[in-house]
C-alpha cells in the first residue's frame, strides 16, 4: 500500500502548489498521518509517506473513518481547497469487509463532491498487486486518467455556453456594445450539435431565455438570433434570481446542455449594476454544479459582488463601460482555454467508453390470472433484452418483479452481478397468478422498495433508472398518483401492454405517451424488442423529475419534528420534548387525520418512530416522553433534511403528499449546522414541504431562513426554554398563506386557458360560450407576445382546440375561435378535465410560462354539475397558483364552482364586484390617532408625564363617532390595548381612561412586537379603523430606550399602510432606531425625559394635514398621442403649461413629469429632470406629437408604476408627498387597464382621468383613484373648462391620501351564534333561553343584510337548527326559533360542540363572513358542567378571532365558562335561565361595543444586560490521577498542587480550591467551600494518600465534576462570574470516553489545563484541555515544576487573575414571603410580629436596607417593594395593616416565580445588579399545590440567599430543597415559635453575608490599550512584587515568565 502511495505521489504537481495530499490510516478509529496543507513540497512528503507505520487494531470501521474524512479532513482549516472548486479525490484501500454502516458516510462525501475511488482485494495479503493493477488494470487505468487530468478525460472539442445579459434600465445605451460581443465571441466558436452550444438569456427583474442551447445548431441562426434581441429594460437587476433561472431552466438536458456528459458549462454574464437580490446562494450552486462562471462588469457593477459570482475570482473582468467589451475578448478566450484543460462537470463519468456508465432495469410483470398463457413470452422477452445487457463488466444491472393483487420481487437490482446468473434466474420463473389486477399499488411498491440504495438502485449517483411494464390488463386501482412519483424520481417507465389493456392507462404511466407501447398479444413481443432496440439512445438520456401536481388536503397534516440532538442541546432537550408534546396535543391526530413522525439527529439522523408508526395522541406523546438525548458533535443539518426527504417523507414511512396532504417539518436547531444545508433545504422546498426552522441564540440566523420554506418562517428563542413563546406564532401561520409563492412584480402578459363545457347539454348556448371568448380575446395583448391564449372543450373527456403557444397573433386566435363546432357527448367530467389541464395545458411544453412567473387564469364555462369529483383536481390548479374563474348557468352547481373557483368570489355573479372595486376617497375633516406608549421598566417614573402629553393632545381634538377616534396602547415585553379607535366617541370619555391607567411594568420593550400588535389588533376595521375609507392613520409613539426586538419590519409594514408614525424618544432612546421608527426621519422628536413633552409643538406636527397647501407634489402628466389625438394635442399641451404655470416648482416643493403615449409610452422628461417651472415650460412647449395606435393606456399606466412613480425617477413617493396623475385620453385603450390602475391606486397614486367623447367613460372611472375624478369634455379645446374643478379637488389634498392601500369595503354587521344547552337538565329551562334568544334576534339589523344568525343546540352532541346564512330576514329567524323543541340528552359535551363550530358553523360555507372582516359572535347559553374538555376548542375559536360569551347558571362551573369566555369578563352568571332577561341590558352594550381581538404573542424576553464590576477571584479544582500507575509520582503531584496554592490569594476569599482523586470513579477530598484559608487547604493537600485502583476513567471523572463540583452547594461560583478553573494530572489514557464530559466543562466555561506524562494519549488531553495548547506534557510527574515555569502556563495565569467585583454588605434587600393560605389563618398575627421584629434590627434606608412584603396562597401579591419605603415606621406600619389573603393549598413555586419576576428587579426596588446582597425570609405552613424546584433553582442561580422558616405542617425535606442551603431550612412547631429561630436566623446570615455575592455582575467601563487585558495593574495589588519589573517575586524571575513580565512592564 504503501509503495502504491509514492507512486502516485511521484506523479503529482505538488512543488508548484497545485496538488495537496493527505493520508490517513484507519482501523477502528482514523488516525491522520498529515493533513493536505502539512507537507508543500513532493519531498516531504515521500518522506513522510515512506515513513508510515502500520497502525494495527479491530475490527475495520470504514464508516467512521469516512465520516472524520468529512468532518476534519475534506476542510477548509485542513487545508481542503473544495470551496474554491478544487477537485476532490479521495482513494480508498480497504482490506475486508466494514464492521460499520458506510451508506451514509459515502453519501455525504458523494454530497460533498468528493470523487472516492474505493480501491479491494479478496484478501488483504494481496496489496502488492496493486503495482500490477497500476499497469494493466482498465479499472486503474480510467482511475489516472481523472487523477491526472482533473478527473476525468473532459471533452474540450465541445462547450455549451449561456451569455446572461443584464438587461435592465441601466444598461439601455450599452446593450448594442453587449450584443456585438456576444456575435465576436460566437464567430470564434465551433457551432454544431455535437460541437459547440449557445443560449443566450436575459434578464432585469426577472429573466428571459431568448434561446436554448439546443435551439440552434449553426452559427449563422445564432447570429441571426442575437442581432434581433431588443433590450427588456425594468428596474435594477436580480442577478441572483438570474442565476438561479439559468441553472433551472438553460443548463439542464431539456434544454440542450450535456453537463452529465461531461461537456464543460460556461456562464458569461454581461453585468450593468450591483444586485437587487442575493446572489451567493445561486452563485454557490452554479459553482457546487462545475460551471464556469466569468462575470464581467462596468463602473458601476460591484467588483467584490463580480468576484462572488465567479467560478474564481480571477475569472472577474471589467471595463469601463460595454463599448470596451472588445478589450477583455482576448483576455476572456486566454483564461477560458486554461481553465478548460482543467475543468470537470459535476458527475464524472469514469468509463472510456462515450455511453453512460450502466442503467439499472426493472421489469415489472403482469402475473394475474390473465397472463398466464402470455407468461412464457413475458420471460422469453425478458431473457432476450438482458442478453443485450452489460451485466459482466458490472455497468447494468437487472431486478424482476412480478405483480396481481400485490408485488412480489423475484429478484433485485444487486441480488445477481453477472448475465448468467440473471438469465437463469429468469428462466426459472413461475408464474404467480391471482386477482385483481393492482397496477398501481405494484408501482409504489417499485418506489419504496426497489428503486433504492438499499435494493440496489444506483439513482442517486446518476445512474438512469429503467422500468419496462409488461402489463395484460387495466389496473383495478388508480396508478396516477403512483406513476407521478415514478416520473419525480425520474425514472423512464416502458409501458407495453396488449389488446386488453387500456392503452390511456399505459399513456399515464409511460414517461411520455410515445414510451407506451402496445402488442395484439405478448407473444408479438419480439416486434417492441425490436422498436425499442431501433432507438437505443433513449436509454441514455437524463430524466427530469417533474414536480408532481398534488390536490392539497388541508383538513389532515403530516408533521415531522426534526430536533437537534448534538451536544450543545443537552440542556435544552426536554424545553424541546415538552414543546413537541404541546403542539402534538394541539393537533387531530388518527390515521386520516394528522401524522407524526420525530426524528432525532447530531452527526448522523436517526426517526424515532415515522408518521404511520402512532395513530393515537397518546401513543405519540408516550413516545415522545422517552426519548433520551442523542449528544454528538456539531450537527450535521443538511444531511438530518436529506435523511427526512428520503427515509421519512416517503409513501412507506407514512407520508401522504401524494394525496395532497401538507407535509410540514418542524426543526429545533442549537447551532450552526456543521455541513451544507442549501441543497436538502432546496429539495424540501421542491417538494412543497412547509418546514419551519426555530433556533436559540446558538443558531445561524440567515442559515435557518435559508432553511425555512420562507423566511418568515425562521423563528427565534434566546433558548429553549423559551418554545411556548412561539408556539402561538407557528400556529397561527394560515398554512394556505405559504403555499403560493408571491411576488410583488409579476413579469409582463398573462396566459388565457378556457375550458368550455361541450357536452350534449350545452348545445344550444354554445354559439354564446364562442362569442364570449372572442370577446375576452379581443381585450388582450396578443400581438405584441404578452398575453397568450388556449381552448379547450371537453365532456366525457377534454380536447384541446389550440395550445398557448399555438398562436402568437390575436387574428389567428379569433380566427380558430370562430371555427369551434360543438362536441357533443355525455357525461360531463369536469374533474377529469381540470386534471387533463395540468398535465398537458399548463406545462412548458404546451406554451405555459407558469415556471417564469406570468399569470396563469383559468376561466371555466360549465352548463351543469360535474359526473365526477373536481375536489382534488382544482385543489391542484390551485396548487400550481391558477387563477380559476368558474362561471356557470342554472343548471350549474353553485358549490361545486366555487370549489372549483380561486375563492368563491371569483365566481361569476361576483366577478364584477372584482373588476370594478377599489375606489374611496379620503376625508381629512377626520383623523384615527393611536398613542402607543411605552410601559416598561425604565419609563416609570415618567409615566405620569406620558399621561398628561396624551391628555393635552387629545383635548385639542374633534373626538366624536364620524370625527377624530383614539386609541391607547401600552407596551414592554407584550402590548395591550387600553381602549380601541371604537371603544369611546366623546372626549371626555376618553381623557377619564387615560387619567385611571396605570403603568403596566416589565422589562425591555419590544417596540418591533407592539407596533405588530397595533397593525394586527387596533388599526382594523373591527377595532374602529376607517383607513379603509381614507381616513388618515396616525401612530404617536412614546418611547424610553431601545428595543429589545426588530424594529425594521413592523416599521416598514405601518409605512407601507401609509400610517403616519411620530416617535417621540428620551435621552435613553436610539435616535437611530427612532428614526427608522417613523415615517419620516423628520417625525422623530426627542425630548431630555418625559416631563419636557409639553415642549414640543405637537400641535403643528399634527395638524399639518389641515393645511391648505400641500408641502409639495408629484405631478405626472400622461398625454394620450395616438393618431385619434393630433388635432386636439396643442390643446392639451396648453392645459399642461396651465397647470404647471400654477405650480410652485421653483421653491422645490412641486416637481413635474410628462410622459406621451400610444402604443407605447415614452418619457419626455422625468421628475427630477428640470428643477424650475422655466425649464418645465419650455420643455412642454416644444413637445412634438407622437402618433401611433393602438392606444394601449394599460400598458402605460404599468409603466409609469415601473419607471416613473420610483425614486430614480424623482419621485417622493416614499417621503409621503403625495402622487398625481392627470390622464388626458382621447379613446378606449386597446389594452386592459384594471391591473395596472390598481397598482397605481396601491402605489397611492391619485389619479384624475380627463377624456373626451371618444373615451370610454366607466373604463376613466375605473381608472381613477375615485369615480369623481374622472372628467370630460367634448374634445381637448374644452379643456380649460374642467381646470377649475381640477383645481378645487386638487386645493383639498393632503399627505395622507397617497398613503392608503385600496381594498374592498368590508361588509358592516356582525355574525352571530347561539349554542344552547339542550341537554336533560336543562329542560325546565328551555322556554327561557328561547324567549332571550328571540330578545337579542329583535335588536339585530338583519333585514338590511348586516347582521347574520345562527341557532345550535347541543347534548351529548350538536346539532344545527338553521345556519348563517339559512335566513335573510329577521321575521324568518324569529318564526324558526319559535318553533325550536328541546333536545334532551346526556351528558354535557360542550367541548365537542365548541369543536363542531369552528369545523362547521364558522366556515364560509356555513355563511360566515369571518374572512371578510365581520366580527364573529358567540353566545352560549351552558346550565352545567361539561363533561368533557372545553380548554382546546376554546382556545381554538379564541384564535379564529371569536367574540365568546357564555352565560351559565347556577350549575355551571364558572371556572369553565371562565376558560370558554373571550375574556373573564364575558362569562356571566344568572340563577336560573328565567333570569336571563336581567342580561339583556347587559348584553345589548357590550354587544355595541364588542369586536374579536387577534391573540397576542407572548415573544421571549431578552435577558439582562450587565454591568460594572465582574466578580473576584477564580475558583480552581484540582483532578488528580489516583490510579494504580500513578503511585510513585503522586508525591510530585502533591508538592505540585500545594506550589500553586501558594500562589493564591485563598484568605481574602478570593480565590478558592477543591481537589479531587479518582481512578476507576471520582473521590472529592474537599470542596470548594471545604476551607476558607490557604493554611487550612495546605494541611489537607500535604495529608492527601493515594487512592489507588483501576481502569482509569477520565470521563466519568470529568462527568462528576460538572454534577458535583462546579456547582453552587459546592462552592461554585460560576453562576456569579467567578473564572473556573480545572487542572488535570493525568498518568494515562483514559479506558473511557471523554468527548462528551470534556465538551460539557467547555460549555459551563470551565477553563481546563490537562497536564500528562509519557503514558498519556496526547491526542486525548488536547480534546479534554481548553485549547490544544493548554494540553501540557512532561516524562513524568517529577518533571512537573517544569509546566509551573512554562510561558504557556504563566499564558493561562494571564487569563486567571480576572473578574473581580466586591460585595457590599453594609445594605441588604430583603423580601418576606408569607404563606396567606388557610392552613396559616390562625399563625398570621405570628408572622407579622416576626416581620417587625426583624425589621426593627435593620438599618432601613434609600441606601441602606430595603424591605418588600409578599403575601401567597392560590397566587401571590406584593404589599409593598423594595422602593415602595424608606424608612423603618413607614414599614412596620404597612406590615400592621396586613390582612390574611386565604384561599386554599399554597402554591410556593409560582410564587417564587413571582418574587423573581416582580419583585427581584430594577424596577421594583431590587439592587441586586449593584451588588447588594439578595435575601429572601419564606414562612410558610404547609406543603406546596405546585412544583418548588425550578423556581427555587432560579433563585439560587439569581444568588439569592433563601431562608425557609416552616411549621409542623410544612414539608422538611420541601423546605431544604427551596432554601439557598439545606442549613437554611429552618423550623418551629407553630408559628407562634417564631422568635426561637429569630437568633438562630440572625446568626446564621451574618455569616452568609460575608460572603455572599450577587449573580449577576456589571463591568468597569475603563477603555484599555488594544491587544492587552485589563486585569494586569491588579496583580501588583495581590502579589508580593520585585521593584524591578513588577513581576510577582515569587517566581523569581524565571525565564519562564519573562513574557508575563514584559508585559507588566508595558502597562
Amino acid at each position: 500500500m504503501r509503495d502504491f502511495v509514492q507512486s502516485v505521489v511521484q506523479t503529482l504537481s505538488v512543488d508548484d502548489s497545485k496538488d495537496r495530499v493527505s493520508v490517513v490510516q484507519y482501523s477502528r478509529e482514523p488516525a491522520v498521518q498529515f493533513y493536505l496543507n502539512t507537507y508543500t513540497t513532493q519531498g516531504e512528503i515521500l518522506d513522510s509517506v515512506r515513513g508510515l507505520r502500520h497502525k494495527g487494531g479491530r475490527p475495520l470501521n470504514t464508516g467512521a473513518a469516512l465520516q472524520y474524512l468529512s468532518d476534519n479532513v475534506f476542510t477548509v482549516s485542513a487545508g481542503s481547497r473544495r470551496l474554491e472548486g478544487v477537485p476532490q479525490v479521495l482513494i480508498l484501500l480497504s482490506g475486508g469487509r466494514s464492521a460499520d454502516n458506510v451508506d451514509a458516510q459515502a453519501a455525504a462525501l458523494k454530497q460533498l463532491g468528493v470523487l472516492t475511488f474505493a480501491i479491494g482485494t479478496r484478501n488483504s495479503d494481496k496489496f502488492k498487486n496493486l503495482a500490477r493493477l497500476m499497469v494493466s488494470s482498465q479499472v486503474y487505468f480510467k482511475c489516472s486518467q481523472l487523477l491526472f487530468s482533473c478527473l476525468f478525460s473532459v471533452d474540450t472539442a465541445k462547450k455549451d455556453i449561456v451569455f446572461l445579459l443584464d438587461g435592465s434600465d441601466g444598461t439601455r445605451n450599452g446593450f448594442p456594445a453587449m450584443l456585438d460581443f456576444v456575435e465576436r465571441v460566437v464567430e470564434k466558436l465551433n457551432v454544431g450539435e455535437n460541437k459547440d452550444r449557445v443560449s443566450v438569456v436575459q434578464y432585469s427583474i426577472d429573466a428571459e431565455a431568448h434561446f436554448y442551447l439546443n435551439t440552434y445548431t449553426t452559427k449563422d441562426d445564432i447570429v441571426g438570433s442575437v442581432r434581433g434581441l431588443r433590450h427588456r429594460g425594468g428596474r435594477a437587476p436580480n442577478t441572483g434570481a438570474a442565476l438561479q433561472y439559468v441553472r433551472d431552466n438553460v443548463l439542464t438536458s431539456s434544454a440542450g446542455s450535456r453537463h452529465l456528459q461531461g461537456v464543460p458549462q460556461i456562464l458569461i454574464l454581461l453585468n450593468g449594476g450591483r444586485s437587487s437580490d442575493n446572489v451567493d446562494t445561486p452563485a454557490s450552486t452554479l459553482k457546487q454544479l462545475g460551471v464556469l462562471t466569468f462575470a464581467i462588469g462596468t463602473r458601476g457593477s460591484d467588483s467584490a459582488e463580480l468576484q462572488r459570482l465567479s467560478s474564481d475570482p480571477s475569472h472577474a473582468l471589467s471595463v469601463s463601460d460595454f463599448t470596451d467589451l472588445p478589450s477583455v475578448q482576448e483576455q476572456l478566450s486566454s483564461v477560458m482555454s486554461r481553465v478548460l484543460v482543467r475543468s470537470t462537470p459535476r458527475t464524472p463519468t469514469v468509463t472510456a467508453e462515450k455511453k453512460p456508465a450502466g442503467r439499472d432495469f426493472v421489469f415489472l410483470l403482469d402475473g394475474s390470472d390473465a397472463t398466464r398463457s402470455g407468461f412464457p413470452a413475458m420471460r422469453d422477452f425478458v431473457q432476450s433484452v438482458v442478453q443485450t445487457l452489460s451485466v459482466d463488466d458490472s455497468k447494468d444491472r437487472v431486478s424482476v418483479v412480478q405483480y396481481s393483487r400485490e408485488p412480489a420481487v423475484q429478484f433485485y437490482l444487486n441480488t445477481y452481478t453477472t448475465q448468467g446468473e440473471i438469465l437463469d434466474s429468469v428462466r426459472g420463473l413461475r408464474h404467480k397468478g391471482g386477482r385483481p389486477l393492482n397496477t398501481g399499488a405494484a408501482l409504489q411498491y417499485l418506489s419504496d422498495n426497489v428503486f433504492t440504495v438499499s435494493a440496489g438502485s444506483r439513482r442517486l449517483e446518476g445512474v438512469p433508472q429503467v422500468l419496462i411494464l409488461l402489463s395484460g390488463g387495466r389496473s383495478a386501482d388508480n396508478v396516477d398518483a403512483q406513476a407521478a412519483a415514478l416520473k419525480q424520481l425520474g425514472v423512464l417507465t416502458f409501458a407495453i401492454g396488449t389488446r386488453n389493456s387500456d392503452s390511456k392507462e399505459l399513456q399515464k404511466i409511460a414517461h411520455s405517451p410515445t414510451y407506451a407501447l402496445s402488442v395484439s398479444e405478448f407473444n408479438d413481443l419480439p416486434s417492441v424488442r425490436h422498436l425499442l432496440k431501433s432507438t437505443p439512445d433513449i436509454f441514455f438520456m437524463e430524466i427530469t423529475p417533474e414536480s408532481p401536481t398534488i390536490p392539497v388536503d388541508t383538513a389532515k397534516k403530516d408533521i415531522v419534528f426534526l430536533l437537534d440532538g448534538s451536544d450543545g442541546t443537552r440542556n435544552g432537550f426536554p424545553a424541546m420534548l415538552d414543546f413537541v408534546e404541546r403542539v402534538v396535543e394541539k393537533l387531530n391526530v388518527g390515521e386520516n387525520k394528522d401524522r407524526v413522525s420525530v426524528v432525532q439527529y447530531s452527526i448522523d439522523a436517526e426517526a424515532h418512530f415515522y408518521l404511520n408508526t402512532y395513530t393515537t395522541k397518546d401513543d405519540i406523546v408516550g413516545s415522545v416522553r422517552g426519548l433520551r438525548h442523542r449528544g454528538g458533535r456539531a450537527p450535521n443539518t443538511g444531511a438530518a433534511l436529506q435523511y427526512v426527504r428520503d427515509n421519512v417523507l416517503t409513501s412507506s414511512a407514512g407520508s401522504r403528499h401524494l394525496q395532497g396532504v401538507p407535509q410540514i417539518l418542524i426543526l429545533l436547531n442549537g447551532g450552526r449546522s456543521s455541513d451544507n444545508v442549501d441543497t436538502p433545504a432546496s429539495t424540501l422546498k421542491q417538494l412543497g414541504v412547509l418546514t419551519f426552522a426555530i433556533g436559540t441564540r446558538g443558531s445561524d440566523s440567515a442559515e435557518l431562513q435559508r432553511l425555512s420554506s420562507d423566511p418568515s418562517h425562521a423563528l427565534s428563542v434566546s433558548d429553549f426554554t423559551d418554545l411556548p413563546s412561539v408556539q402561538e406564532q407557528l400556529s397561527s401561520l394560515n398554512m394556505s398563506q405559504t403555499l403560493y409563492f408571491l411576488a410583488e412584480k409579476k413579469p409582463a402578459g398573462r396566459d388565457f386557458v378556457f375550458l368550455l363545457d361541450g357536452s350534449d347539454a350545452t348545445r344550444s348556448g354554445f354559439p354564446a360560450m364562442r362569442d364570449f371568448v372572442q370577446s375576452v380575446v379581443q381585450t388582450l395583448s396578443v400581438d405584441d407576445s404578452k398575453d397568450r391564449v388556449s381552448v379547450v372543450q371537453y365532456s366525457r373527456e377534454p380536447a384541446v382546440q389550440f395550445y398557448l403557444n399555438t398562436y402568437t397573433t390575436q387574428g389567428e386566435i379569433l380566427d380558430s375561435v370562430r371555427g369551434l363546432r360543438h362536441k357533443g357527448g355525455r357525461p360531463l367530467n369536469t374533474g377529469a378535465a381540470l386534471q387533463y389541464l395540468s398535465d398537458n395545458v399548463f406545462t412548458v411544453s404546451a406554451g405555459s410560462r407558469r415556471l417564469e412567473g406570468v399569470p396563469q387564469v383559468l376561466i371555466l364555462l360549465s352548463g351543469g354539475r360535474s359526473a365526477d369529483n373536481v375536489d382534488a383536481q382544482a385543489a391542484a390548479l390551485k396548487q400550481l397558483g391558477v387563477l380559476t374563474f368558474a362561471i356557470g348557468t342554472r343548471n350549474s352547481d353553485s358549490k361545486e364552482l366555487q370549489k372549483i373557483a380561486h375563492s368563491p368570489t371569483y365566481v361569476y355573479f361576483k366577478c364584477s364586484q372584482l373588476l370594478f372595486s377599489c375606489l374611496f376617497s379620503v376625508d381629512t375633516a377626520k383623523k384615527d390617532i393611536v398613542f402607543l406608549l411605552d410601559g416598561s421598566d425604565g419609563t416609570r417614573n415618567g409615566f405620569p408625564a406620558m399621561l398628561d402629553f396624551v391628555e393635552r393632545v387629545v383635548e385639542k381634538l374633534n373626538v366624536g363617532e364620524n370625527k377624530d377616534r383614539v386609541s391607547v396602547v401600552q407596551y414592554s415585553i407584550d402590548a395591550e390595548a387600553h381602549f380601541y379607535l371604537n371603544t369611546y366617541t366623546t372626549k371626555d370619555d376618553i381623557v377619564g381612561s387615560v387619567r385611571g391607567l396605570r403603568h403596566r411594568g416589565g422589562r425591555a420593550p419590544n417596540t418591533g412586537a407592539a407596533l405588530q400588535y397595533v397593525r394586527d389588533n387596533v388599526l382594523t376595521s373591527s377595532a374602529g379603523s376607517r383607513h379603509l375609507q381614507g381616513v388618515p392613520q396616525i401612530l404617536i409613539l412614546l418611547n424610553g430606550g431601545r428595543s429589545s426586538d426588530n424594529v425594521d419590519t413592523p416599521a416598514s409594514t405601518l409605512k407601507q399602510l401609509g400610517v403616519l408614525t411620530f416617535a417621540i424618544g428620551t435621552r435613553g432612546s436610539d435616535s437611530a432606531e427612532l428614526q427608522r421608527l417613523s415615517s419620516d426621519p423628520s417625525h422623530a422628536l426627542s425630548v431630555s425625559d418625559f416631563t419636557d413633552l409639553p415642549s414640543l409643538n405637537m400641535s403643528q406636527t399634527l395638524y399639518f394635514l389641515a393645511e391648505k397647501k400641500p408641502a409639495g407634489r408629484d405631478f405626472v402628466f400622461l398625454l394620450d398621442g395616438s393618431d385619434a389625438t393630433r388635432s386636439g394635442f396643442p390643446a392639451m399641451r396648453d392645459f399642461v403649461q396651465s397647470v404647471v404655470q400654477a405650480l410652485s416648482v421653483d421653491d422645490s416643493k412641486n416637481r413635474v413629469s410628462v410622459v406621451q403615449y400610444s402604443r407605447e409610452p415614452a418619457v419626455q422628461f422625468y421628475l427630477n429632470t428640470y428643477m424650475t417651472q422655466g425649464e418645465i415650460l419650455d420643455s412642454v412647449r416644444g413637445l412634438r406629437h407622437k402618433g401611433g395606435r393602438p392606444l394601449n393606456t394599460g400598458a402605460a399606466l404599468q409603466y409609469l408604476s415601473d419607471n416613473v412613480f420610483t425614486v430614480s425617477a424623482g419621485s417622493r413617493r416614499l417621503e409621503g408627498v403625495p402622487q398625481v396623475l392627470i390622464l388626458l385620453s382621447g379613446g378606449r385603450s386597446a389594452d386592459n387597464v384594471d391591473t395596472p390602475a390598481s397598482a397605481l391606486k396601491q402605489l397611492g397614486v391619485l389619479t384624475f382621468a380627463i377624456g373626451t367623447r371618444g373615451s370610454d367613460s366607466a373604463e376613466l372611472q375605473r381608472l381613477s383613484s375615485d369615480p369623481s375624478h374622472a372628467l370630460s369634455v367634448s374634445d381637448f379645446t374644452d379643456l380649460p373648462s374642467v381646470q377649475e374643478q381640477l383645481s378645487s379637488v386638487m386645493s383639498r389634498l393632503n399627505m395622507s391620501q397617497t398613503l392608503y392601500f385600496l381594498a374592498e369595503k368590508k361588509p358592516a354587521g356582525r355574525d352571530f351564534v347561539f349554542l344552547l344547552d339542550g341537554s336533560d337538565a336543562t329542560r325546565s329551562g328551555f322556554p327561557a333561553m328561547r324567549d332571550f334568544v328571540q330578545s337579542v334576534v329583535q335588536t339585530l339589523s338583519v333585514d338590511d343584510s348586516k347582521d347574520r344568525v345562527s341557532v345550535v343546540q347541543y347534548s351529548r352532541e350538536p346539532a344545527v337548527q338553521f345556519y348563517l346564512n339559512t335566513y335573510t330576514t329577521q321575521g324568518e329567524i324569529l318564526d324558526s326559533v319559535r318553533g325550536l323543541r328541546h333536545r334532551g340528552g346526556r351528558p354535557l359535551n360542550t367541548g365537542a360542540a365548541l369543536q363542531y363550530l369552528s369545523d362547521n358553523v364558522f366556515t364560509v360555507s356555513a355563511g360566515s363572513r369571518r374572512l371578510e372582516g365581520v366580527p364573529q359572535v358567540l353566545i352560549l347559553l351552558s346550565g352545567g358542567r361539561s363533561a368533557d374538555n372545553v380548554d382546546a376548542q376554546a382556545a381554538a375559536l379564541k384564535q379564529l378571532g371569536v367574540l365568546t360569551f357564555a352565560i351559565g347558571t347556577r350549575n355551571s362551573d364558572s371556572k369553565e365558562l371562565q376558560k370558554i369566555a373571550h375574556s373573564p369578563t364575558y362569562a356571566l352568571s344568572v340563577s336560573e335561565f328565567n333570569d336571563l332577561p336581567s342580561l339583556s341590558s347587559v348584553m345589548s352594550r357590550v354587544l355595541v361595543r364588542s369586536t374579536p381581538r387577534t391573540p397576542t404573542l407572548n415573544m421571549p424576553q431578552t435577558l439582562y444586560f450587565l454591568a460594572e464590576k465582574k466578580p473576584a477571584g477564580r475558583d480552581f479544582v484540582f483532578l488528580l490521577d489516583g490510579s494504580d500507575a500513578t503511585r510513585s509520582g503522586f508525591p510530585a503531584m502533591r508538592d505540585f498542587v500545594q506550589s500553586v496554592v501558594q500562589t493564591l490569594s485563598v484568605d481574602d476569599s478570593k480565590d478558592r480550591v477543591s481537589v479531587v482523586q479518582y481512578s476507576r470513579e471520582p473521590a472529592v477530598q474537599f470542596y470548594l467551600n471545604t476551607y476558607t484559608t490557604q493554611g487550612e487547604i495546605l494541611d489537607s493537600v500535604r495529608g492527601l494518600r493515594h487512592r489507588g485502583g483501576r481502569p482509569l476513567n477520565t470521563g466519568a471523572a470529568l462527568q462528576y465534576l460538572s454534577d458535583n463540583v462546579f456547582t453552587v452547594s459546592a462552592g461554585s461560583r460560576r453562576l456569579e462570574g467567578v473564572t473556573q478553573v480545572l487542572i488535570l494530572l493525568s498518568g494515562g489514557r483514559s479506558a473511557d470516553n471523554v468527548d462528551a464530559q470534556a465538551a460539557a466543562l467547555k460549555q459551563l466555561g470551565v477553563l481546563t489545563f490537562a497536564i500528562g506524562t509519557r503514558n498519556s494519549d496526547s491526542k486525548e488531553l488536547q480534546k479534554i484541555a481548553h485549547s490544544p495548547t493548554y494540553a501540557l506534557s512532561v516524562s513524568e510527574f517529577n518533571d512537573l515544576p517544569s509546566v509551573r515555569n512554562s510561558q504557556v502556563y504563566f499564558k493561562g495565569s494571564q487569563l486567571l487573575f480576572s473578574c473581580l467585583f466586591s460585595v457590599d454588605t453594609a445594605k441588604k434587600d430583603i423580601v418576606f414571603l408569607l404563606d396567606g393560605s388557610d392552613g396559616t389563618r390562625n399563625g398570621f398575627p405570628a408572622m407579622l410580629d416576626f416581620v417587625e421584629r426583624v425589621v426593627e434590627k435593620l438599618n432601613v434606608g434609600e441606601n441602606k436596607d430595603r424591605v418588600s412584603v409578599v403575601q401567597y396562597s392560590i397566587d401571590a401579591e406584593a404589599h409593598f417593594y423594595l422602593n415602595t419605603y424608606t424608612t423603618k415606621d413607614d414599614i412596620v406600619g404597612s406590615v400592621r395593616g396586613l390582612r390574611h389573603r386565604g384561599g386554599r393549598a399554597p402554591n410556593t413555586g409560582a410564587a417564587l416565580q413571582y418574587v423573581r419576576d416582580n419583585v427581584l428587579t430594577s424596577s421594583a426596588g431590587s439592587r441586586h445588579l449593584q451588588g447588594v446582597p439578595q435575601i429572601l425570609i419564606l414562612l410558610n405552613g404547609g406543603r406546596s399545590s405546585d412544583n418548588v424546584d425550578t423556581p427555587a433553582s432560579t433563585l439560587k442561580q439569581l444568588g439569592v440567599l433563601t431562608f425557609a422558616i416552616g411549621t409542623r405542617g410544612s414539608d422538611s425535606a420541601e423546605l431544604q430543597r427551596l432554601s439557598s442551603d439545606p442549613s437554611h431550612a429552618l423550623s418551629v412547631s407553630d408559628f407562634t415559635d417564631l422568635p426561637s429561630v429569630q437568633e438562630q436566623l440572625s446568626s446564621v446570615m451574618s455569616r452568609v453575608l460575608v460572603r455572599s455575592t450577587p449573580r449577576t455582575p456589571t463591568v468597569t467601563g475603563k477603555k484599555q490599550a488594544p491587544g492587552r487585558s485589563s486585569t494586569g495593574p491588579n496583580i501588583a495589588k495581590w502579589w508580593k512584587v520585585c521593584g524591578q519589573c513588577g513581576c510577582p517575586s515569587r517566581c523569581s524571575q524565571t525565564t519562564g515568565c519573562l513574557d508575563l513580565c514584559n508585559w507588566n512592564k508595558g502597562l
